[in-house]
């Protein structure tokens, strides 16, 4: 008979690629984790993992097995989660997965709002990009994603048949500068004005990389980090200038950087996404509500 630890497993070290990697992700020993996969091979009768080179692959077995394990995994996780709300708003915990802007445009609105109607829940919330976002859905990881794809990148790969995509907002793309900075006194600027900039940018940069590129020439790139608030402290030092879109500003700025939009960059929207039996719970649907409220009174292309 299976159990949910060894699936769980089995889950683990198909994303993982390897035994110590699902280990360490799952908080066992590694032994621990071959025993379990040992033992969910002889329960299955079938051979689930095969070696590859210095490391493992899964069978067609194991693939097979492992998109069973992972949806009823899910499916299990949302039971225990409509039960903890058994006394409507006592003691339930709501999941988010989500992008900068949705984390400072909406999240700190929409909790405040949520905690006044519901005391006692819980929001986790983890910074997570759109493929990171959809990973967290179908683990059951997450129980709301509030995430939108990069300008020029990959297209949004739209809802699997039990998602639900709820568009959200847009904002422009924003470049920050320092207050005294020579361009500072513009109320938007074009990306061939900041050509001879040294730039501050986060690692996920390809799609703006192909856009100097476009408008002639390559970015010098001072400093990397994915963190807003150290970007911004960067350009208020005078490190470079660097990349926020609209709904990813804390409107105002800090007092030493300003913001300004850029001339033709495309608009980039925050999307809610979540699985549709997710919407049965009654934490998660309220925390919905409210971000979508505050997705309304957020200022137009801010």
């Amino acid at each position: 008979m299976l159990d949910t630890q060894q699936l769980a497993v089995l889950v683990g070290v198909a994303r993982t690629g390897s035994y110590t990697a699902a280990a360490r992700s799952l908080g066992y020993t590694q032994p621990a984790v071959s025993y379990r996969m040992r033992s969910l091979e002889r329960a299955v009768g079938l051979p689930l993992v095969v070696r590859a080179g210095r490391g493992i692959r899964l069978t067609a077995a194991g693939t097979r097995l492992a998109e069973y394990a992972e949806t009823l995994l899910a499916e299990l996780r949302d039971i225990e989660n409509e039960l903890s709300v058994g006394a409507v708003r006592s003691g339930a915990t709501v999941r988010v997965a989500a992008d900068v802007g949705a984390c400072v445009s909406l999240l700190p609105q929409a909790v405040a709002r949520l905690r006044h109607l519901w005391p006692d829940v819980e929001v986790v919330i983890d910074r997570a990009d759109a493929a990171e976002a959809y990973d967290a859905l179908y683990s059951g990881d997450a129980d709301l994603a509030l995430v939108g794809p990069e300008p020029g990148a990959e297209r949004w790969p739209g809802p699997a048949e039990d998602l639900v995509l709820l568009p959200l907002l847009t904002g422009r793309q924003h470049v920050l500068l320092p207050a005294g900075h020579a361009l500072a006194g513009r109320h938007i600027l074009d990306l061939a004005d900041l050509a001879g900039e040294d730039w501050v940018l986060d690692r996920g940069r390809v799609a703006f990389l192909t856009v100097c590129r476009q408008a002639g020439f390559e970015p010098r790139i001072a400093a990397t980090t994915d963190d807003p608030a150290t970007a911004e402290g960067l350009v208020a030092h005078g490190v470079g200038v660097a990349l926020a879109h609209g709904t990813g500003l804390s409107p105002p700025a800090g007092p030493r950087v300003v913001a300004r939009p850029l001339l033709g960059w495309p608009s980039r929207g925050v999307h809610a996404v979540l699985r549709r039996r997710s919407m049965r719970l009654p934490a998660v649907a309220a925390l919905l509500d409210e971000v979508r409220t505050a997705a309304e009174q957020c200022p137009p292309d801010v």
